[in-house]
């Protein structure tokens, strides 16, 4: 099981950390990913992470801005998400990968991912 939490309402120009933990002893050898859904558009790609950690692809729109990170000791995936637009109000997930290793190709396609936790709101005011 996957469970997101850390979302809220924040200003243009703010910070939030997401948090995604997993549940089970096999998370270490997932690839994870964030991907987020805006009212009324497709869910779209925003990062990933491979098993180790060594290899993290992200949407052009936030490059430079959000950083993915993991702790596998503690299960747990994050998404740290600097200097946010109003354009990124979205419901953000997480979602794994059990085969563990992700291309650039692989990484934006949701149908790569086999497990999906519930969404957390993310809300950047103007």
């Amino acid at each position: 099981q996957l469970q997101a939490f850390g979302g809220g309402l924040v200003q243009a120009g703010g910070s939030l950390r997401l948090s995604c933990a997993a549940s089970g002893r096999t998370f270490s050898s997932y690839a994870m990913g964030w991907f987020r859904q805006a009212p009324g558009k497709e869910r779209e790609f925003v990062a990933a992470i491979n098993w180790s950690g060594g290899r993290t692809y992200y949407a052009d729109s936030v490059k430079g801005r959000f950083t993915i990170s993991r702790d596998n000791a503690k299960n747990t995936v994050y998404l740290q998400m600097n200097s946010l637009k109003p354009e990124d109000t979205a419901v953000y997930y997480c979602a794994a990968d059990t085969y563990g290793v992700l291309d650039s190709d692989s990484a934006k396609d949701g149908y790569e991912y086999d497990y999906w936790g519930q969404g957390t709101l993310v809300t950047v005011s103007s």
